[in-house]
Formats: C-alpha cells, structure tokens, sequence
C-alpha cells in the first residue's frame, strides 16, 4: 500500500526522473574517473597527493551571504536523484594509502529562488572544472545561470556554489563533482575493514553514513529531509563481490585506463535519505535458499570460512520470519526486492539499518551452535529484529530531523522484542524489556543531566550534537514510553494508528506528532477506549521532559502523589518544563493478587479510596512494569509486600518481584525510604529460582560492589552474597546433573549464569574449583574447550581472575585465534579480569594498536579493564594521559564514546575523584570532548550522587550485613 501511494501521487514526475536518470548514468560512467589522469585537486583537509586548493572567494563574496556559516541546509533546494559511481582501491597506492575514486550527478529542483547551492562535503578532494570545484547544467533546454564561485567551508562541512543569477522555481538543474577520498580504517563514511583468511589479508570497502557522514563519502543533500533516489554504479576488483542497497541489474568487465575492472549497476533505490545508503565490496560469500518467499530475495553475508561453518544459518532463517510479522503487523509490504544483511569485521555500530543492505558487526549476525551462547543467539535474534523494524519505520517514513531520533530508535527499540517474541516464542522476549530497558534507561532519566526524549531542532544543530542523541534515552527510554503507550490504548487501536501513520507518510518524512494524531484517529475510532486527554497531551508530557514521576501509594488512606524521581534529591533541575514536571499516568495495580480496574493519576496529588488497604492485604502497582514510573508505598504495605516475599514469593507475578527490587533499591538511593528496606528485599532469594528477580538483584547490587569494594564494608557483603546464592547454585547443579546438561529453559539458560558468577565472585569454593578446572582442562588440550557457550564468559573471567600470566596468555592466545567473533567477544572480556596490574597496563596499551584490539573493540576494551577494582585507576589514568589521541581516534562522531566515559568513572565516588573529574574537564577544554560530553556531564552529576550516598549509607549497610551473618 505505500509504495502505491506513493506511485499515484508522483507518477509523472518519477517517470520523467527515471527518464533523466538512465542518461546521466552513462555519463558518469564515460568519465570513469578523470582523478587518474593528471588533473588539479581541491583538498577538503584531507589532502590528496598533487592536491591544489580552489581559488578562494573574494570578500565580496564571502560577505554576501552566511547561509554557509549555519549547520542546516536551507529550503531552497531539493533533491529528486543522485546518479553515483564509486570506485575503492582494495589495494594500497605508493603513498601507502587506500583510495576511492568517484563522481556524483545530482538533479535538484529549485524550490524557492536562489543564487547560492549549498551541498554537503567533507574530507574529500575535488576535481575542478575550470578553476571550479562543480559543473552546473540546466535538465531540459532552458539556460541557467554560470558558477561565479566555488569553495569549501569547512566547519560547515559544505561545498559552497556561488551563482553569477537566481536559480528558477520548479526548474531542475544537475550538479556533477568528482572526487578523491581516503578509504580509511576510521569506520565512518566509505572506509576499509580488513581481515585475515587463509593467512591472506583482505580488505572490505564499507559504509557507515548514519548520521552525518554520507558526505565523506560523496557531495550530497546530507540531511534526513532530503530524500531522493539513487542510481548506484560501483567499480572493483574483478572476482571481488559488490552489494548496494538495490538489486544488481548489470554486470561487466572491463578495462579502464590499463586496468582490468568490473563494473556493476544496481537498480535505483526507493526515495531515501542519504544516512541510509550503504555500499560494499568485497571477497564475502553469502547463505540463502530457494524457500525465500513473498518475492523477497534474503541472504546472509559474511567471511568466507564463516559462511561455510554456517554462521550466517540462523541469522537467515528467522528473517524471513521477522519480515513477515513486520508485514502483517505494520499491514504494510515490505517494499524492496532484497534483505541483504552482512557482517563486517569492522564495524563501529551493533548493526545500521541501510535499505535492502543492513550492516552488522559480527557478533550481532553470526551465530555458531558449537561455540556460541544463548545470550548470542538472542543478541543476533533481537538485532536483526530491530533493524528490519527500521523498514517500516525511520526507512520508509524518516524522521524529519534528528531531534526526533527517539522516535526512530525508540520504536525500533519497542517492536524488536514483538518480532523476536514471533520468531522464537519459547523464549517469552516480551517481558525482558523491563530489564533491558526500562530499569537501565531509568538509572540515567533520573540524573539532572538527563534530556527529554525530542528536543527542539535549534538545540540539535552540529554533527556532534546529533551523535550525543544515540543514546540510552533514545533508545531504551524510547521504547519503554511506546510500549507504555501501546498498553493503554491496547495493542489493535496501536496497531491501527501505526499502520495509517506507516501509509500516509510512506517515502516521506514526519515529526513526532504526526504520530499522535494518527493514534489519536485510532483512538476516536474505538467507542470502548476512553482516555481523560488527548493523545498528543498524554504523551508530551513524556516526551517532551526529561525525567519520570516515583508514584506514592498509602494505603492506608487511598491517597495518592507523583514527584520527579531523582537519585540525587539535592541536584538542582535547570531545565525548565511546560508542564512543571507532572504527568499523566496510567495506574495498574493488584490488590492481594486479584488485579484491579486501571486508573489515572492526572495531579500532584489524588486520592482513589479502593487504593485503602485492610489486615494483611497488600496493593503492588505497575503490574508487569508496563508504565514509565517507580512506585513507593507506606511502611505498612512494604511490610505486607516483604512478607508476601518471604512467605510465598509465587504469589506476585515474576515482573514484579524483579520490580520490587529495582524499586526499592533506586528509592533508597534517592532517601526515598531507608536502605535497609531495599537490602531486605533480598532476603527472600534464598528461596527465588526464576531469572528476572535474580538479574534485578545483581544489576542492584553491582552498585554495591562499585561502591563498596574497595572498603571494609566489602568483607561482610560479599559474606551475605555468598550466602543468597549458595542454594541457586547448588539447584543449577542439581538440575544440570552436576553440570553435564544445559537447562531446557531460555530464561534458567541465563540464571544458570548469574549462579556461578556471583558464586565464584563471592568465593564459593566449589565454583572457583569447578571454574579453574575447566580452564585447565582446556589449556592442557585448546582444541577441545570442555566449558559450555553459555558459561564461557563468566569461567574465563574466573579463570584469569584467579590465574596468573601463564592463564592470561593463553586466553590471549585464543583470543587472536577464535574463529567466531562471539568467542573472541568472550575472551577479550575476560582478559581484563586478571589482577595482574602490569597485565591490564599490557592489555590497555593493546587497544591503541589496531592490529591487537580492533578499533570498533578499543573503548569497550578499555571499560571492561576501568569494571575490574584493580584495573579502575589504570584505565582512568590511560584514559587522562592519551585523550587527544582517544578523543581524535573516536570522540567526533563515535556512538560507543558516550560509553567510555561513563564506564570508566562508574565506580567514582569520593571527594578526590570528582576533583579529579572536574579537572580533566578543565584541562581538555581545547581538545574538547565531542559525542561524550554529556555523558561527561552525568559522570560528574553520578559521581556528586555516589558521593553523598556513601557517606549516608556506609554505616547502616555494613552493619546490616554483619546482623545477617549472626
């Protein structure tokens, strides 16, 4: 339906476009790359050999207008169609580089009366046409004015046309550049991934545009508002594979000045933005099947030998069935030929979501049954899903600007657990976003330095103002409102709304409220639905500011208050809201295990008397974490709610008791309610076997750990630990007959994980025993691993903790060794586990040598040494004595940098490491802190909490453990 409506709507124009298109694809491919022969170059700073510089405007010019000085492209111009011809050099060039050579014709329609045309460009060099960096023509026999003038502004990331006249409305023009660029391993724009097979390097040639680096690769409208259609025609290496967001259509070999090529043509891609195209070439091979139905071509892409142990298998047969939920779900066909998924060795992102081409990294696509985990098979499960939710939504209907990124991420974010839930529907993935998701996005929401989920575009202007947007909030706070919203007007009204929205705004580009007015349709539609406000108010008191209310029930009067939850009560909040920080809130609640009529809390303050409790009644709301908000209640009800715990946990649903501890736990650390409170939450684990209770636990009490592990305080707790998990531990042994089986449960797959981990990490001896066994066994004999994928991760950790460098080495041994990079995944975690100083001081210098420790590995690398109490310091001087080398390599535009910082200052919460903080601050203001500097922000504002917390709550949490152990 929407790629109909999108014909009906535009079918002339299109037609005229395509007509337009197949010449000027001949065209770019005669010059096949004029770069190669002796012609002058205009450097964007990257500097090509025998580069020149353009002449420089006059400053007449330069006066005359400061459209070039903004950040946004103006509205006088839009694209209708790139053709596009790329040509990489898999091979190096004798100055030692990788190069891509290439042209771009793009016809634009002059929309509002002009005499400039503003075009992105960025670190490329620029061909000149007669002392100018691009060639203008008139589409059609009408005559247009000349170039007076060409240059690149380079904060702006433009390439500036200046124009002798105004351009006409409704005409349309072509622009045509030709450009050099480096092929750099920076895993950003057209860059080069290498790897090693059969002792051969190889070298890929890979996208990453999204979000502003579609310009690096080739001058273009590079804005998500400027969708057009691309004609694709790559140049490679005959033998080597070349893959675009379309269908191969034409392939030739050829020669080109003396050298022997083949030249591929795709079809033209749906109308698009720029971030979405995506471009390979390489030596990969690819699994599909003759059952690929519905006209849809899927196929797994990835290494060679990785394709021929079946990697790609899984990955490839729950696509399809993802693709076909989406269809139906959306009610919206999938609108391409293809699914092409690959994995790439190098690779910044999990996954990016480029139309009909959807890159990953490695351990997000490949999946082996002998050697990977069940956390991996989900991990490849739940990433492909959320990229093939990008189809539908943020590919086909685009958000206009991103300001409104949460509406893309969020979304994606929410349905992947519906599409994973469909292809594997043993695993109960519905429920697992509480914990990956709203308890995680609910540790950040409540910082002061938190933002809301769309802000205005003035406050998102440069590239790394964006690239801060790719974060938890976004993401996981996203999808935690969404789900909230689908679950009170109902799946089928949600559904409704979205499938209208999908249709209406097919190819084209929307803001958040186009959202909410056609729920709100879906919503008036339904006679039995009734909300007390609109969609649109609703939801933009969640949208709109930062932070969620803590719900306060008393029970013993029915009365009811919200209050903007924060972790630091004393945090000044300096961003103002409309709405003064209250919401609308949908309450669901049981009472003594019967579930009640839902309600809303609409004030400050309310009373609802069914709310007053009697005897041994108790009232638990947020039933099933399905709203946005933590819930307090009295003391006496947290009395019932303990008892309940300690005497038949059953009784409250799993979600549940996994929220009571969150809770509990979060309230205690705001002085909401006393830490003791929170810490006997615990208590009842004893008893717990089910996995979320025991991962909320754990997430909580890592806290504990970061704070308390380098105190007296550590002794006492770790004895209690130890204690909790001792009978879990012997449950997993008993029903593993010793070890021998895996659980037939996804969910005990997981528990079974957490058992020997806090078991080792509190010094169970029969698991530090059995975890060293295992390593050993596989040192005397590395062809045979006896552990089991599952417990991989935590046994190699153990391992090494408890090991020495002949344990180190091996593992790293191993590491460069592994044929998968879900196993090298697990060792490069654990490796950081030794407490061999001058070994984390080895392994932290690795990560700057991109042969040791992948780039797309190397801040990750670098937290995980930061979680080790020993490795904590190491990895913050490292940090501190190379962030202009760190900051240059990933603090641009890299989305994992925001983690980095806050990994490393996690466990920080004295006075000296906050001074220590705000220094670094200070010192690296001219370096700058690009997309960390929020995260820069909340690590100061969690270092503050962490701080005032430990000096509160020392005392009573030290002697409450030492009473436990009485």
């Amino acid at each position: 339906m929407g790629k109909g409506f999108y014909i009906s709507r535009s079918a002339g124009r299109v037609a005229f476009l395509l007509v337009v298109a197949a010449a000027a694809t001949i065209v770019a491919l005669s010059i096949i790359y004029a770069q190669e022969k002796s012609k002058n170059l205009a450097t964007n700073g990257g500097g090509g050999v025998g580069a020149t510089t353009a002449p420089a405007p006059t400053p007449a010019l330069m006066s005359s207008n400061d459209s070039w000085d903004q950040y946004r492209l103006p509205d006088t111009l839009r694209p209708e169609f790139y053709n596009l011809t790329m040509w990489p050099r898999l091979q190096m060039d004798q100055n030692g580089m990788y190069i891509f050579t290439g042209s771009s014709s793009v016809v634009f329609t002059c929309m509002k009366e002009t005499d400039l045309i503003l075009i992105h460009s960025n670190k490329l060099n620029l061909t000149t046409f007669d002392g100018h960096l691009a060639r203008l023509t008139t589409v059609g026999s009408a005559t247009g004015p000349a170039i007076e003038a060409t240059w690149l502004q380079l904060e702006t990331q433009y390439l500036v046309v200046q124009l002798s006249g105004m351009l006409t409305v409704g005409q349309s023009y072509q622009l045509y550049t030709e450009f050099q660029g480096e092929l750099a391993d920076d895993l950003g724009g057209f860059y080069r991934s290498e790897y090693v097979e059969d002792g051969v390097k190889k070298v890929v040639a890979t996208t990453q545009m999204q979000a502003t680096d579609a310009r690096k690769a080739f001058p273009c409208f590079d804005e998500p508002a400027m969708k057009a259609i691309f004609h694709i025609t790559l140049i490679h290496e005959p033998g080597t594979v070349a893959l675009s967001n379309g269908m191969d259509k034409e392939t030739v070999n050829t020669t080109i000045e003396g050298t022997k090529v083949t030249v591929t043509k795709f079809e033209p891609t749906k109308r698009m933005s720029t971030y979405l195209l995506a471009f390979i070439v390489c030596d990969f091979a690819y699994v599909s099947a003759p059952e690929d139905s519905d006209n849809v071509l899927i196929r797994i892409w990835a290494r060679r030998k990785a394709i021929e142990k079946g990697q790609g298998e899984y990955a490839h047969n729950v696509t399809g069935r993802i693709l076909k939920f989406y269809e139906s779900y959306f009610n919206v066909t999938y609108p391409l030929s293809k699914s092409d998924q690959v994995a790439l060795p190098d690779f910044n992102a999990g996954a990016m979501e480029n139309w009909g081409l959807v890159t990953y990294r490695e351990t997000a696509l490949l999946y082996d049954p002998h050697i990977s985990s069940n956390g991996n098979k989900e991990r490849v499960l739940t990433v492909i899903s959320h990229e093939l939710a990008h189809m539908w939504f943020g590919n086909l209907v685009t958000l206009r600007w991103w300001n409104d990124l949460w509406l893309n991420e969020g979304f994606a974010s929410y349905v992947e657990y519906l599409g994973a839930n469909h292809a594997e529907p043993t695993w109960n993935m519905k429920d697992t976003i509480v914990l990956n998701d709203v308890h995680r996005v609910f540790a950040i929401d409540a910082l002061a330095s938190s933002h809301p989920l769309s802000s205005s575009e003035d406050e998102i202007k440069m590239p790394n103002d964006i690239s801060q947007l790719f974060d938890t909030i976004s993401y996981s706070k996203g999808a935690s409102v969404l789900r909230m919203l689908s679950e009170f007007l109902s799946e089928p009204v949600f559904v409704q709304g979205l499938s209208a929205y999908l249709n209406q705004f097919a190819y084209s580009n929307t803001v958040y409220k186009d959202l909410w007015n056609h729920l709100q349709k879906a919503v008036d539609s339904t006679p039995s639905l009734s909300l007390p406000h609109s969609v649109n108010d609703i939801m933009n008191r969640w949208i709109l500011q930062m932070g969620f209310p803590v719900v306060t029930i008393d029970t013993r009067t029915g009365g009811l208050s919200q209050n903007h939850f924060l972790l630091d009560s004393e945090s000044v909040v300096d961003r103002p809201s409309e709405f003064n920080y209250e919401w609308y809130i949908p309450i669901t609640w049981k009472k003594a295990g019967a579930e009640q009529e839902p309600f809303w809390l609409l004030q400050k303050t309310d009373s609802y008397s069914p709310l007053a409790a009697t005897g041994n009644e108790w009232v638990l709301a947020n039933v099933n974490v399905t709203g946005y908000y933590r819930v307090n209640y009295d003391s006496d009800n947290w009395e019932r709610l303990l008892t309940q715990l300690n005497s038949d946990h059953q009784l409250i649903p799993v979600i549940n008791r996994a929220q009571i501890v969150d809770d509990a736990f979060n309230l205690a650390r705001a002085k909401i309610i006393n830490i003791t409170l929170a810490l006997r939450t615990t208590v009842y684990l004893s008893e717990e076997r089910e996995f979320m209770p025991w991962e909320s636990a754990i997430d909580n009490l890592n806290y504990f750990f970061l704070m308390f592990d380098r105190s007296e305080v550590y002794g006492p707790m770790q004895a209690y630990f130890k204690k909790l998990v001792t009978p879990l531990l012997s449950y997993f042994q008993r029903t593993t007959l010793n070890w021998t089986r895996v659980s037939s449960s996804h969910a005990d797959q997981y528990n079974q994980v957490n058992a020997i981990w806090l078991a080792c990490k509190t010094g169970v001896e029969s698991c530090q025993a059995l975890t060293k066994g295992w390593f050993k066994q596989w040192m005397q004999d590395p062809a045979n691993n006896p552990i089991h994928p599952n417990l991989r991760t935590t046994v190699y950790c153990s391992a090494i903790a408890a090991g020495g460098a002949e344990e180190w080495e091996f593992g790293w041994e191993m590491f460069k060794n592994a044929s998968i990079a879900s196993e090298a995944d697990k060792l490069r975690y654990a490796l950081a586990c030794t407490k061999q100083p001058w070994l984390l001081n080895r392994y932290l210098e690795y990560t700057l040598d991109p042969t040791k420790i992948r780039k797309q590995d190397a801040t990750s690398t670098i937290v995980y040494v930061a979680r080790n109490v020993v490795g904590q310091t190491l990895a913050w001087d490292f940090l501190r004595e190379r962030w202009e080398y760190i900051f240059t390599q990933y603090g641009s535009s890299s989305f994992s940098f925001a983690s980095l910082i806050s990994g490393v200052t996690k466990r920080f919460s004295s006075k000296f490491e906050l001074q220590q903080l705000q220094q670094f601050m200070k010192d690296n203001e001219n370096v700058g802190f690009g997309s960390g500097a929020l995260a820069l922000e909340q690590s100061v504002a969690s270092t503050t909490a962490n701080l005032k917390w430990l000096a509160e709550n020392k005392e009573p949490v030290l002697n409450w453990f030492i009473s436990q152990s009485k």
